[in-house]
């Protein structure tokens, strides 16, 4: 389980973000995309991921809870999850094979969302 705030990328081990490296957990440069899209007032709460294989991919399920906070709260959330079904992920070495958002919270300092996505080694 990895729980950080937006600009996180600075203490990610270089070992499990290494771009092109087969087999590499994505979640790290997931969350910076993530992070990117949902702005200045989102944190990363909790970010989990997993092995997971079908009979002919193999790849990871992701987990995250973002929590966005401020006056605009809502609305960010809004905007965050609007059309994220096609957004575009740049991810070396995998693809997003389905993203989607689970639920909307309210909490104490705003808003908060759980999503789930799979990525996809990418052949």
């Amino acid at each position: 389980m990895t729980s950080a705030h937006h600009r996180f990328a600075a203490v990610i081990p270089v070992g499990i973000c290494t771009p092109g490296l087969r087999g590499a957990d994505p979640l790290p440069r997931l969350l910076v995309q993530l992070a990117a899209r949902a702005g200045s007032e989102a944190t990363v709460l909790r970010a989990t991921s997993r092995p997971w294989a079908s009979a002919l991919f193999q790849g990871r399920r992701h987990a995250v809870t973002l929590r966005f906070g401020g006056r605009d709260a809502a609305s960010a959330c809004r905007r965050f999850a609007e059309g994220i079904e096609e957004a575009e992920w740049k991810l070396t070495g995998h693809f997003v094979a389905d993203i989607t958002v689970d639920s909307v919270h309210p909490d104490e300092d705003g808003k908060r969302l759980e999503l789930s996505a799979l990525t996809i080694e990418d052949w």
